[in-house]
């Protein structure tokens, strides 16, 4: 983001690039995979004029660092919309700071200690969004008293399941 901080419209074509996990080819094309996603429709996503996307792709190619994070990245899978249909719990935990250390292990402690396996952890992050959450995607819905369990963790703001 320091590289495009005087490009604030490049700065939207790199979030969403990263948040997609959309990676950038030697000739400068957005794919996901082997699908190109053309630059006018990330364009329009983002509220640009293609040619900023160009740019930011030309840009990307050009420094070894971003050239690297992005002809490597990959999008996952992210099951918490799916998971109840397929008689899965979601957790969605809130941290007061996110960027205080051992959320996630002492979240997983608690939901181990209860005997439900984790299939899935997602932590939103700090530097992408103002409100970062990490989920849980868990073998089955979680009791109350897991929750009850959670909000009792240091750093954690709020729990909601599914």
């Amino acid at each position: 983001m320091q590289k495009f901080e005087k490009h604030p419209a490049q700065q939207k074509v790199i979030r969403l690039l990263f948040e997609r996990g959309f990676q950038v080819n030697d000739e400068g094309k957005v794919t996901s995979g082997k699908i190109e996603i053309p630059h006018t429709q990330l364009a329009k996503e983002v509220g640009v004029d293609r040619r900023v996307v160009d740019s930011t792709t030309e840009a990307i190619l050009e420094d070894p660092l971003l050239k690297n994070i992005f002809q490597n990245i990959h999008s996952i899978p992210f099951l918490r919309d799916v998971a109840p249909s397929l008689g899965l719990g979601v957790i969605t935990i809130i941290p007061d700071d996110a960027a205080h250390t051992g959320i996630i292990a002492d979240v997983t402690g608690v939901i181990s200690i209860h005997g439900f396996s984790i299939r899935q952890a997602v932590s939103d992050d700090p530097y992408f969004t103002s409100e970062p959450r990490l989920t849980i995607i868990t073998d089955s819905k979680v009791s109350g008293e897991v929750v009850e369990e959670l909000l009792k963790l240091k750093n954690i703001k709020g729990v909601s399941i599914s």
